[in-house]
């Protein structure tokens, strides 16, 4: 082999080794700035649920009355496998989070809220409604327990927007 044509070789390997590199770079730069990061695919609660499957529809009002910060219902229990349609309304004044997970997940993301308060995030596990509005989150429980639901805007924990959730 010519000595121009290993100069060529060896010219394409290292550019198909530096895209590759980029590449590999970018989709994990992508991930990090994901909430939760890439191991976000996990959910203790269970999973998203699917809406042409069969559900039952639980109604849940946020609310900020009175400066008293709430979920209503606050006690939820569902059997392990079934899927709801929870139906969210914020008939409060402010933003509010309706978010499933375990306490210490929640407790975890919490802090992450506290240090950007603004911070906005799309899991399948929770939403954000601005006040006066109303969403939907269909969820499958996969895994029996106790779970808490939670608005993480910073403030609102505290006030008493949680509440919990038992998979028999």
């Amino acid at each position: 082999m010519s000595l121009e044509r290993r100069a060529g070789s060896a010219g394409i390997t290292a550019l198909l080794v530096l895209t590759s590199l980029f590449v590999t770079r970018q989709a994990a730069s992508h991930d990090a700035h994901k909430h939760g990061g890439p191991a976000a695919k996990f959910f203790a609660a269970g999973e998203p649920g699917t809406p042409d499957a069969a559900y039952r529809t639980i109604e849940i009002v946020m609310n900020d009355a009175s400066g008293e910060m709430a979920f209503s219902p606050n006690t939820l229990e569902v059997k392990r496998g079934e899927q709801v349609r929870f139906v969210l309304q914020n008939a409060g004044a402010v933003d509010h989070e309706f978010l499933i997970d375990t306490a210490a997940n929640n407790a975890h993301h919490k802090a992450e809220m506290a240090e950007n308060p603004d911070m906005r995030h799309a899991e399948p596990n929770g939403r954000r409604l601005a006040p006066g509005t109303t969403s939907e989150l269909i969820w499958r429980f996969t895994k029996p327990g106790s779970f808490e639901i939670a608005c993480l805007i910073p403030g609102h924990y505290e006030a008493g927007m949680k509440g919990v959730l038992v998979v028999r």
